[in-house]
């Protein structure tokens, strides 16, 4: 029998699903140092956090993260809740010596993230932010072919990622459009996952520079006549410089009609390029110009075969895997890191350079001018 591992869970919305499939999941398809045990799922609705727990098969529930964090038989703390709560509940749970996982963004803005990265190190806790896109088998093998040179000197980093769900004007005022609560909108929510992905296949920012859009002004507020103000960024584009000399340009926007969950990455290096779109997360497309001529062109690999990251644990070749699968290997990565009591990425160090990096571009907004990332 192996040692229980009990996870208390704080937010049972969209994530808070997708956090507990993979907890549910991750046992029967890694060999895991612990048995993760669902022990208390939180929410502060009652009527939510009930149906939540029958399904996902929670032993507990509460409405109360402050009680869940002081639990002596809680071993994990996984947050899943809105922006503004991640900071005081990942504070919190390390005092209290809880490893701790946390949704993206990790915090509101730079100076929440560095509490919070103080907490975890005082503590001496596991910690790790769930940028879950790492964890997807074409984009860790995108990253090994860039360690291994296939790509020659990266010159360009370009990153798209569209959603429409915003485009109806009539659509209710949601806590995303509130920049006191979410940080920021299109740009902490969408751009965070981009930022991630430039640091792990390219290296660090030195300076960013950008344009933020609000398109629709007021929102109706769902169950009145009453409109609200939107504070939260609608789209945000930004330009970047590398500390290797690359040069990116990302676009974030909920209003690109049509587009469902895009996120498109585009790498261009002295040697070779690498795309993906998340759209099709199993596949890789890649071009060499150490092909020969008469069979350059861009090459479609199917990131399926047992070879491939993560995919052993997984079917035969050609059974392809999904959006969910992200969550489960980042479970599984993080118990393990928790079993040999090593780090894990990304971590929370990790979570704060690109909080640094999403700060300096809405600063750049306010002032027009390029901005520096700290520490370059």
């Amino acid at each position: 029998m192996k040692e229980p591992l009990n996870i208390g869970l704080i937010g049972t919305g969209f994530m808070g699903r997708a956090h507990g499939n993979a907890w549910l999941d991750a046992p029967y398809h890694f060999d895991l140092p612990f048995e993760p045990v669902r022990k208390v799922a939180c929410d502060t609705m009652e009527d939510r956090v009930r149906p939540y727990a029958a399904q996902f098969r929670w032993q507990g529930t509460s409405t109360s993260w402050e009680e869940l964090v002081r639990k002596e038989d809680i071993h994990v703390i996984d947050i899943c809740s809105s922006n503004q709560s991640h900071m005081p509940i990942a504070v919190e749970a390390a005092r209290h010596g809880k490893h701790v996982i946390c949704e993206k963004p990790m915090a509101r803005d730079a100076g929440e993230a560095e509490k919070m990265l103080e907490a975890v190190r005082q503590a001496g806790v596991c910690h790790m932010v769930a940028f879950n896109y790492r964890r997807v088998p074409a984009i860790v093998l995108a990253k090994q072919m860039i360690g291994e040179g296939r790509l020659g000197e990266v010159r360009h980093f370009h990153a798209v990622y569209y959603q429409d769900w915003l485009i109806d004007p009539e659509f209710p005022y949601v806590w995303r459009h509130d920049a006191k609560e979410s940080g920021s909108g299109a740009h902490g929510d969408m751009n965070a996952h981009t930022v991630d992905l430039a640091r792990y296949l390219v290296g660090e920012f030195e300076s960013v520079c950008g344009q933020q859009e609000i398109f629709i002004r007021e929102r109706p507020v769902a169950g009145s006549n009453a409109k609200a103000k939107v504070t939260a960024d609608d789209a945000m584009v930004f330009l970047a410089r590398f500390r290797n000399g690359a040069a990116g340009n990302f676009i974030a926007t909920r209003y690109a009609t049509g587009r469902k969950n895009y996120l498109r990455l585009e790498i261009f290096g002295s040697r070779g390029s690498l795309l993906f779109n998340l759209e099709r997360l199993n596949e890789l497309d890649y071009y060499a110009l150490d092909d020969p001529p008469e069979a350059q062109g861009f090459r479609n690999i199917i990131v399926t075969e047992g070879a491939h990251p993560y995919l052993d644990t997984w079917w035969p070749p050609g059974h392809i895997i999904g959006w969910e699968h992200t969550f489960i290997h980042e479970v599984a990565d993080f118990v393990k890191a928790i079993g040999r009591k090593e780090p894990v990425h990304p971590d929370f160090y990790d979570g704060l350079r690109c909080q640094q990096v999403l700060d300096a571009v809405s600063r750049s907004c306010l002032t027009g001018t390029w901005e520096t990332i700290p520490g370059s």
